[in-house]
């Protein structure tokens, strides 16, 4: 039965996300800022489901990550730098996710 409700719950979250994108297009054709919401909210989805917080956007998760050495956000930051430096840096999330002390 608990297979069945994760199922349900499945189901649901996909034709969320799937409304999500569909509406966010129209949105972005109109210049309406309501598509960066539902873009940070889908990256806050796809952050969860690889094993992050439901809070954090994977830029921000990446950013500290890069922080800490790990080559495979240090090559993620790498390629958002290029596309808008400082990327990662700027998008850190210190209170969600793995927290992070802060400079003092």
């Amino acid at each position: 039965m608990a297979r069945l409700k994760l199922l349900g719950l499945w189901f649901a979250a996909t034709v969320a996300g799937l409304f999500a994108m569909a509406w966010a297009l129209p949105s972005a054709l109109v210049g309406s800022q309501r598509t960066q919401r539902v873009a940070v909210a889908l990256d806050q989805a796809a952050n969860a489901a690889i094993g992050g917080s439901e809070d954090e956007t994977i830029s921000s998760r990446a950013g500290k990550g890069a922080r800490r050495g790990v080559w495979h956000w240090c090559l993620l930051c790498r390629v958002l730098d290029w596309l808008d430096p400082g990327h990662c840096q700027k998008s850190i999330e210190a209170d969600e996710g793995d927290v992070i002390a802060t400079n003092r």
